[in-house]
């Protein structure tokens, strides 16, 4: 199949870097007007170089200025990528001393923007009468995670959530929800950190516990939203595809 999103509008947040900037740039070259946001305009820039993306500068923290940032696209969304998230440059710490703005932070970027985005988004898939919504989660919303920031962990179970009631909801609309898992991937400063920080013997046995034996990419994961996006994943919704090499 000769996929390609031509003539269709994709919106992908978080898109400066990582697997949001590798999302964009696959929507664009398979024909898609891409729309990118992220708090960087720096890395915006570096993510649209040479390719037809719109970027604009949006903390998706602030709630007013995701919704009118779908608003200003100007025309339906067909394909939202809810990728915004992390751990906000957080690290671990017990419980007791969380600070609520951290926990705030985490729930703003991870859970309460994919919400945002989606509420104002969905009026557009309706009048199209088709849509594709899709959630970056991650393993650490299926089990434990690896960085034991209990606010990330628990905000990417509520993404899974989030993404399984969204599809009952507007599956009668023809719009589609699912979820993109990943694994384990270097793709950005706070996984880097995170890697460096298991040294050569915890990094061999992170690599060892994954069936492929090897870490994946963020190309990778651009895949599995073009699979869910495009007409091969049609009549799947409310579906969380681990994309992490096997467990």
């Amino acid at each position: 199949m000769n996929i390609s999103f031509a003539g269709d509008t994709v919106a992908v947040s978080g898109a400066g870097h990582g697997f949001g900037r590798v999302i964009a740039q696959t929507f664009a070259d398979l024909g898609a007007r891409v729309f990118a946001c992220d708090i960087s305009a720096d890395n915006l820039a570096e993510t649209a170089k040479g390719r037809d993306i719109t970027t604009a500068v949006v903390d998706l923290g602030d709630r007013k200025a995701g919704k009118a940032w779908i608003a200003g696209i100007g025309a339906p969304v067909f394909c939202l990528v809810n990728n915004c998230g992390g751990v906000a440059g957080q690290v671990f710490k017990p419980i007791e001393e969380v600070e609520d703005a951290e926990w705030d932070r985490i729930y703003a970027i991870n859970v309460n923007a994919a919400m945002v985005l989606s509420r104002a988004a969905v009026p557009g898939m309706k009048t199209l009468g088709r849509g594709r919504i899709i959630n970056i989660t991650s393993g650490a919303g299926l089990q434990a995670s690896l960085t034991g920031i209990q606010a990330y962990c628990s905000a990417k179970h509520a993404l899974v959530g989030l993404t399984r009631q969204l599809a009952h909801e507007l599956g009668k609309f023809n719009i589609t929800v699912n979820s993109v898992a990943p694994g384990f991937i270097r793709s950005n400063p706070s996984t880097e950190k995170q890697w460096d920080s298991y040294g050569a013997e915890g990094q061999k046995a992170l690599v060892n516990r994954i069936a492929l034996r090897r870490l994946g990419t963020s190309q990778d994961i651009a895949n599995g939203c073009v699979f869910f996006a495009s007409e091969l994943g049609s009549f799947v919704t409310g579906q969380i595809m681990p994309v992490d090499g096997g467990k």
